[in-house]
Parts: C-alpha cells; sequence; structure tokens
C-alpha cells in the first residue's frame, strides 16, 4: 500500500467514533418482604403488588383474564390469566411491537391509560387510550395471550377510559370519560358517554349520548368521573365508575338504569360510594389508600368481585411503588353491588373466593425472591423499558450499549426494568464493565426521568468509580446529583445492591468478599408519586449511558 494510502487509513481510522464495549449484566435478583404467608384459605391484598394499576378483568369459561396500565414503558399492557383470581400469571403483554404504538419521547405517565378487556363471539376485545400518541382504539385477539392486532383508531371518540359492554341482543356499546356538554364548568369537570360501537368493523355508530354528568351529586360538583363500566343483572343496566381523583379522595360510584342508554340514576347517598377509603383515619396503621378504578366480574356460582386499584403508602400520602392491584367480594344481595361497608378498611387478608384454587404461577404478591440470569432467548415478561426496547441477549449476559441517551433524557435509553413490589426490597446485579471517561452501567431506580436513584460503576477525571446519584427534578443535572462514591480498584465482575426501607434507601457494591456501602439512609421520596407526580411506580433494573 501507498505510504499516502496508509496516512489517509490511519486517518480514517483516528477519526471513526470509538464504540463503547458494552457493560454486561451476568444476573439479577429482587427480594421483597411483605409480612408472614397467608394462612389456609386465605390470600393477600394486593393480588398484584407494585406498579399495576387500573385493573380491567374478564370471564370466559372457568378462566379470569385481567389488564393493567402501563403509561410509556414497553411492552405495555400486561395480559395477566387466573382461575381462582388469587393466583396470577402474566400470559402475555397486548402492546409488545414497537410498530402498534409509538411512545416518541413521551412523558412516562403518558401513552396508554386504563385498558378494558372483553370477550365477544370467541374474540377479546381491548379498548384503551394512548395520550398524545394517537387518542383512542381498539386491539383484538382470538387468544389473550396473543398476537394482539395492530390498534383500529376511533378518531371520533374524544376522552379517555373506554370501556365496552356487550348486551344480550348482540348490541355493542363503548362507555368512557368526554368533556360534558357545554364545556368543564370546573376543574375536574368530566362526564360520562355512551356510543353504539360495531365489533365486526371496529368502529363507532354515531349518535354519542352524555348519561353521566360530572358525577353522582352535581351539587357537590364532583370530580373526575371516569374509568366507566356497565354490568347488567336481573335486566337492569348498572353503571360503575370512579369518581374523586386517584389519590386520597378515589371511590367508586354506581348508577341504574332500565336502558342501556339512560336515563342512569345514582345508588341513594347511604350506598354511594360503594368503594373508598376516604372517610377512614389518616394515621390508621398499615392503610390502603385510594381505593377505586373497579372492574366486576361475576363467578360461575353467580356471585361477584371486584378488582381495583390502591395503595400502600409508608407515610401519609407517600408510596413509591405506585397503585396496585386490589380483591374484594362483591354484595349484591341487595338492589346495588356494594365493595365495602361506609368506614370499612381494606383487608390485607381476607377468605379466599369460592373457586377451586389454582397455584403454581410466579408470586405477584407476598414475600418472595425473583432471579433472572439472562440465559433463555429473550428477557422475561416482567421486564420493561422506557418507551422502546434498547437491550440485547448474549453470552448468558443481558448486554446494554453505553449510548448517549441516559434514563433522563426522555428518550429510549439503555435500561430493563422490573417493578419495586414491596417498600421493603433488595435489588443486586453483578456487572463487568470498563467505563470510558463519563459512561456508567449499574443499577437505577426510577419513577421518571426525572426523578430517580442510581449507583453505577462509571470513570471520571481518570479514575473509576463507584457512584450513587439521585436526581429529584427538572433543575437537577441529567445523571443526578453525586450523594456517594467510593473509589474502585479491583478489576473484574462488580456486584450492585438496592436495598429499600420505605422511603430510605442504601446503596453497596462489593468485588470481593464484603460489601462496601456507598451511601447509606438516602432520601428516596423523590420515587414517591407525593414527590415526583405521574401515574407510574418505581422500576429497578440495569441501566448504562455514555456522554
Amino acid at each position: 500500500m501507498a505510504r499516502s494510502a496508509i496516512i489517509l487509513a490511519l486517518a480514517a481510522l483516528l477519526a471513526a467514533p470509538v464504540v463503547a464495549a458494552p457493560a454486561r449484566f451476568a444476573w439479577f435478583e429482587y427480594r421483597g418482604t411483605d409480612g408472614p404467608p397467608a394462612a389456609s384459605g386465605q390470600y393477600r391484598n394486593p393480588i398484584l403488588a407494585g406498579f399495576y394499576p387500573d385493573p380491567s378483568i374478564t370471564r370466559v369459561g372457568s378462566d379470569f383474564y385481567l389488564v393493567n396500565s402501563t403509561f410509556s414503558w414497553f411492552p405495555g399492557i400486561p395480559v395477566f390469566h387466573s382461575r381462582d383470581l388469587v393466583h396470577w400469571r402474566q400470559i402475555g403483554n397486548a402492546i409488545d411491537r414497537p410498530g402498534q404504538l409509538d411512545f416518541k419521547s413521551l412523558a412516562i405517565s403518558r401513552g396508554v391509560f386504563a385498558p378494558d378487556i372483553a370477550h365477544h363471539d370467541g374474540r377479546f376485545f381491548i379498548v384503551n387510550t394512548c395520550v398524545d400518541c394517537g387518542g383512542n382504539f381498539v386491539i383484538t385477539a382470538t387468544d389473550p395471550a396473543g398476537p394482539w392486532s395492530d390498534p383500529a383508531w376511533l378518531p371520533t371518540v374524544e376522552g379517555i377510559d373506554p370501556g365496552l359492554f356487550f348486551d344480550d341482543d348482540g348490541s355493542a356499546w363503548l362507555v368512557n370519560n368526554r368533556e360534558p356538554v357545554g364545556g368543564s364548568k370546573y376543574a375536574g369537570h368530566r362526564a360520562i358517554w355512551i356510543e353504539g360501537f360495531d365489533p365486526k368493523t371496529l368502529k363507532m355508530r354515531g349518535n354519542p349520548r352524555m348519561i353521566v354528568d360530572g358525577g353522582v351529586d352535581p351539587s357537590k360538583k364532583p370530580i373526575w368521573i371516569e374509568g366507566p363500566h356497565i354490568y347488567k343483572k336481573n335486566g337492569a343496566y348498572f353503571l360503575v365508575a370512579a369518581e374523586g381523583g386517584t389519590s386520597v379522595n378515589h371511590s367508586q360510584v354506581v348508577l341504574r338504569a332500565d336502558t342501556v342508554t339512560g336515563p342512569y340514576v345514582p345508588a341513594p347517598a347511604g350506598i354511594n360510594p360503594i368503594l373508598t377509603q376516604r372517610d377512614l383515619p389518616a394515621d390508621r396503621p398499615d392503610p390502603v389508600s385510594a381505593a377505586g378504578h373497579a372492574g366486576l366480574v361475576d363467578l360461575p356460582d353467580g356471585g361477584w368481585w371486584s378488582v381495583f386499584l390502591g395503595t400502600r403508602p409508608y407515610a401519609a400520602d407517600f408510596y413509591n411503588i405506585g397503585r396496585e392491584t386490589f380483591l374484594l367480594p362483591v354484595d349484591w344481595s341487595g338492589t346495588w353491588p356494594i365493595s365495602l361497608p361506609r368506614g370499612t378498611a381494606v383487608p390485607r387478608l381476607a377468605p379466599v373466593p369460592p373457586l377451586p384454587p389454582a397455584p403454581g404461577a410466579p408470586p405477584t404478591t407476598g414475600t418472595f425472591t425473583a432471579r433472572d440470569d439472562f440465559d433463555g432467548p429473550g428477557l422475561g415478561r416482567e421486564w420493561m423499558s422506557m418507551r422502546a426496547p434498547n437491550h440485547r441477549l448474549g453470552g448468558g449476559d443481558l448486554l446494554l450499549e453505553p449510548t448517549s441517551t441516559g434514563i433522563g433524557d426522555f428518550g429510549r435509553p439503555a435500561f430493563v426494568a422490573r417493578r419495586q413490589q414491596h417498600s421493603n426490597a433488595v435489588a443486586t446485579t453483578e456487572i463487568r464493565f470498563t467505563p470510558g471517561e463519563g459512561q456508567a452501567a449499574g443499577l437505577a431506580a426510577l419513577q421518571n426521568d426525572e426523578f430517580f436513584l442510581t449507583v453505577a460503576v462509571t470513570r471520571q477525571g481518570g479514575r473509576p468509580l463507584v457512584r450513587v446519584a439521585r436526581r429529584a427534578g427538572a433543575s437537577d443535572p441529567r445523571d443526578g446529583v453525586t450523594i456517594g462514591a467510593v473509589p474502585l480498584a479491583a478489576a473484574g465482575p462488580v456486584q450492585l445492591r438496592i436495598t429499600a426501607r420505605g422511603g430510605r434507601y442504601d446503596f453497596a457494591y462489593r468485588s470481593g468478599k464484603d460489601w462496601v456501602d456507598v451511601a447509606r439512609d438516602v432520601d428516596a421520596t423523590n420515587l414517591s408519586t407525593a414527590r415526583a407526580g405521574g401515574f407510574v411506580g418505581t422500576m429497578i433494573g440495569p441501566f448504562a449511558v455514555g456522554r
């Protein structure tokens, strides 16, 4: 080769961007504790611990199926199966292909809100709203495990929280939250509307009609009537909906009509709300709060049960793990369905439903340990990414490339995470990574792009470190504020650990025999909804980022 050609080749090589070696995670382990196990004949609330909000449920024969909101996390809308309402196994994700929905750079609490699952004539339907990414849509499947179809958009349906009702005559109806006639008269003023739906063409039939304006008592200016479902019993139509907002004033209310399009009359004041915790003392022990957004289901024996969201604060209204799915029987011995008598606390332990027990699914509540050795063909269904996947598996490891997009950048970072499902939990991993200057890889506990905690192997000023960082708002640096750092002398694998204790977290690493504290008793209230806002819960898992 001529001298000039060699010089040009070397110049091109030096000018080429340096491709960093990926961070290799050998395994990840999650351990959570939540009191003694349930006794024989009892189940534990919540039935789905951690970030599993807005449950919707349907029954097909002896099989129950349940879905939850996931907002801008991917894959979205987990689909669960159970035969006893207590043990649940995730069988799929309804949004499991990036081409179905594009979450772009949405805030993590946008995206898919409050899905509703229904079954009719051998076909499963999920209606949902993709907030800031397309509006209302319907997807279908013959097998609830998937694959689910691409969205059929419903462009004429304004608002959120659609639900489907199939009547005895074969007609189908969509109910949802929209603006009231004439617009909202005060903050939180919304309405419930009904409109005919064609399950064959997946299109609306038109002529929408407002059936609830504001809530059960308009004179009190009720707020955020939403999450509606219609049920038919003894020839009457019952509209069940949430009211009061999803925080401490959350509740569930019921109205009744003789025809599906109304008029709907609320239950008497002594009955509504049929579920709430807002009238209980705030300082009660082991509280469940914010109960509401319920979905009802009938059992083969004619009884009724309800799944609903609630929260378990560790102090006041502080909770890091998000809104969870709870289970209660419904007393429909009278005219109206009642989940809890007024002033009754949601029980943490309760008698199981009258169904044959069906254990065997991985635990979703109570004390348990879950470990992933990353040796399968893909990640388990419990893992999610921010907006879109950005990882790969290889050689028995999870591989994350340290790209320029970090977890604080409203993008698609190299980050995979599972839910923190307990207030007291430990997450541990083993990483092999030789960071370049400014690169980092480790574990993140994240509520959203602006509120997170990390412990990571990094290099700063030419020195390898283990760094703990905290981001508590948009004014903090994109990679957080350093709250602890120790030199990392040994080469080879490093283990990293996050220990959660309510609103305080500890961070440590191990490159030899003993664990070394990097930061202890860190204020983790930045991971609470009270601080971070939004509708999600803390997600914990491996991440990597470049400069």
